[in-house]
């Protein structure tokens, strides 16, 4: 394999408190080898040791989080690879940090890996705020759920006949009671009509009838105020990337809302994730895989060991999947006509074509990215054409009848 004579390469083994340096000549000889600490001034002499030798390539495995620190002070002095472990395993019985740095510098010397996709720093900014939220919203569901649960120690039942702890109804009673208000004959005036009528009243009187003691009063307090917090704290978040993807990214912002099934919320955490610029991704199909959408292949002797989908950026499919919900639901698109006929017509499972329909918005979204157009639904599209064709054929008989 050619090497090229003036490359010098390192590789980085990094851990929670320590960095293991190894870095290589263009003749695969070891030139220099230390460990440092990962305080930011051991960093910046590392950094410092590197260039007196004249690295030009690194590479590092993406260990948690804590190759971010190191990525950050590296990237504006050479060219850095993010290397998934799973790539560069080493055989067993041939494992320690020395040899782990060794092996990395090798590995890029050689050209046998190819970095992860690492985006920019407004990107990168975008992400912490889609990731905060995301976080936010799983302690939204927690708090609630421990909400409806205080409630029903209580007695209180009115959560069996809404349909959400998040309603209007459930949310005005639960008002009521933290002030103070606790009669059923008062509580039920809070419940909408169409609940009433649904259930009847004496039933759902009967389900806002319950014990509260002074504790249990402070505890729904406390707990509705923590709910609150956290739903500040999201609208916080999400206006703020909101407004880094109209300054950053204005034009992709409104495009990728073309899509059925896209709103803000779901544009700006797509943005967030991938980014723009599709280069990083030479085909649709690598995106696919990146996300983790694209199905296991695991054949042995003819038979499939597994069709689960691949690992991935767990944020982005999580998103993804929720918007194939909401297509699947929007009428007269491509989407859910294709979920109707996936699984009704052909009786499959609809989690599984969920999975399908949110590969499908992922390699559209690739196409609109790299080719710069907005979605084109081949669903509208058809109906649009039968319907012109259909007006010609009428025009047709009226002027062969004339």
């Amino acid at each position: 394999m050619h090497m090229d004579s003036n490359r010098t390469v390192a590789g980085l083994d990094v851990h929670k408190d320590s960095v293991y340096l190894c870095i290589m000549g263009h003749d695969g000889a070891i030139i220099f080898q230390k460990t440092y600490g990962v305080l930011t001034p051991e960093l910046r002499r590392m950094r410092e040791d590197m260039l007196c030798r004249g690295v030009t390539e690194c590479a590092m495995e993406s260990t948690a989080v804590y190759w971010v620190p190191v990525w950050n002070e590296l990237c504006g002095s050479m060219a850095l690879k993010l290397v998934n472990p799973y790539f560069i395993k080493q055989l067993p019985g041939r494992k320690s940090d020395v040899k782990d740095a060794q092996w990395i510098a090798e590995c890029v010397l050689k050209n046998l890996i190819k970095g992860s996709f690492v985006p920019g720093p407004a990107v990168q900014d975008m992400r912490k705020l889609n990731r905060r939220i995301m976080d936010l919203n799983e302690d939204m569901t927690y708090n609630c759920n421990k909400l409806d649960a205080a409630l029903q120690r209580c007695g209180f039942r009115l959560s069996n006949y809404v349909a959400s702890t998040r309603s209007k109804s459930y949310q005005s009673v639960l008002k009521a009671i933290i002030g103070g208000q606790t009669s059923p004959d008062e509580l039920i005036k809070l419940v909408h009509g169409r609940t009433l009528n649904k259930h009847g009243r004496e039933t759902v009187k009967a389900a806002v009838t319950a014990s509260f003691s002074k504790t249990d009063l402070t505890v729904l307090r406390q707990l509705k105020e923590a709910i609150s917090l956290i739903e500040r704290q999201i609208e916080e978040c999400q206006k703020e990337l909101t407004a880094l993807c109209k300054e950053h990214f204005p034009k992709q912002y409104e495009r990728i809302q073309t899509i059925p099934g896209v709103k803000e919320r779901a544009a700006t955490a797509i943005i967030a994730e991938t980014g723009v610029d599709m280069k990083m991704f030479a085909t649709a199909a690598c995106l696919v895989g990146w996300c983790g959408l694209k199905p296991r292949n695991d054949v042995s002797n003819g038979r499939f060991k597994s069709r689960k989908v691949t690992h991935g950026n767990r944020y982005l499919r999580q998103i993804l999947i929720e918007i194939a919900w909401a297509a699947s639901r929007t009428r007269n698109c491509f989407f859910s006509n294709f979920s109707y006929v996936q699984t009704t017509v052909k009786k499959k499972s609809k989690m599984k074509i969920q999975v399908a329909i949110a590969r499908k918005i992922l390699v559209a979204l690739w196409h609109m990215l790299s080719k710069e157009e907005d979605f084109i639904d081949l669903y509208l599209r058809r109906q649009e054409e039968l319907k012109k064709a259909e007006e010609q054929l009428e025009q047709l008989e009226s002027h062969m009848a004339n």
